[in-house]
């Protein structure tokens, strides 16, 4: 597990120098200039010019890039748009709420995947079976942003049960209002994906030859199918809940737009209109760190739920 670990941290480093390239020349190809939108229209050309020499936009790229990623990892990268505080200290601010949606909306989809998974596997071809198949189907073709207007509409504008937008932090009883329709938007749609894939994978392990010889036993049919089919059938769930985790921060850029959700993924969109870089390359780093990182604590689940499993004659 050690040796698992150390190599995944170890891919980290060109994952994440891939990723921030990408996003360096994505935002030095995006249309507008950060000196202007920061001095405005009316500004002489002798103060944007002095001003791009201040923030090295006047070098040439690679020289930027540079001092981009070396300025980012010391933590010393000063926003554009908001030159009194760092990179670092924006995006920081920020990351609870996200971390806080995106480990609701996960929790959502969880137990929703569960319960839909192991008893549409257990009574297949049912009515309740055929009906969520359906609906499955429905929410994984629904983008999230038309589902959470539709929330917006019919649960904040007829019903008037929760409100529209905002974190609500007065109280508990109004962040958890707040937190209850992103939540929601954010963790349908991997919901119904994990579902799916549990009951595939309880179905084909249901008709594997040690249930059959365990109803042979005489077990009962909920211990037979919660004791012995689940847990094999949880390896290829976890694989896919593991990269719907880091899925869910990434897509939580669209749901934190929609419903004005205070996190990393509103920031990110924000700094792209003010074409912030330092702010947008910290954001899409965080995302991308976080991405890796939960798909290595997914690699060394799967020793829990399958010793047999091994890398190169190593445990993984």
């Amino acid at each position: 597990m050690r040796t698992l670990l150390l190599r995944r941290l170890l891919d980290l480093v060109p994952t994440l120098l891939g990723v921030s390239l990408l996003a360096f020349f994505i935002m030095k190809m995006t249309p507008g200039d950060p000196v202007r939108m920061m001095l405005g229209p009316e500004a002489s050309p002798a103060a944007v010019q002095k001003l791009r020499e201040q923030l090295g936009l006047n070098r040439p790229w690679y020289s930027q890039y540079y001092m981009y990623t070396v300025e980012m990892a010391a933590g010393d990268l000063k926003s554009i748009t908001h030159p009194t505080q760092s990179a670092r200290e924006r995006i920081l601010a920020r990351l609870p709420a996200t971390f806080e949606l995106a480990v609701a909306a996960m929790f959502f989809a969880m137990v929703t995947s569960l319960f839909v998974g192991i008893l549409s596997a257990a009574k297949p071809n049912s009515i309740f079976d055929n009906t969520t198949r359906v609906v499955v189907f429905v929410f994984l073709a629904m983008p999230s942003f038309w589902l959470g207007l539709e929330l917006i509409i019919l649960f904040s504008r007829m019903l008037k049960w929760f409100p529209p937008a905002g974190r609500g932090e007065f109280s508990l009883s109004s962040h958890i209002s707040h937190l209850f329709l992103p939540a929601i938007t954010l963790g349908v749609g991997t919901g119904a994906s994990l579902s799916r894939i549990l009951r595939s994978s309880m179905l084909e392990t249901m008709g594997a030859d040690y249930i059959r010889t365990a109803r042979a036993k005489g077990l009962a049919e909920p211990r037979v199918v919660l004791k012995h089919a689940l847990k094999s059938a949880l390896i290829p769930f976890v694989t896919v809940a593991g990269i719907s985790a880091g899925a869910l921060l990434s897509g939580s850029v669209i749901v934190e737009t929609v419903f004005n959700w205070p996190g990393v993924g509103s920031l990110l969109v924000g700094s792209i209109k003010e074409r912030d870089f330092p702010v947008t390359m910290g954001c899409i780093l965080l995302l991308a760190t976080i991405f890796v990182l939960v798909n290595a604590l997914v690699d060394m689940l799967y020793i829990v739920l399958d010793p047999r499993i091994r890398v190169g004659g190593e445990e993984r």
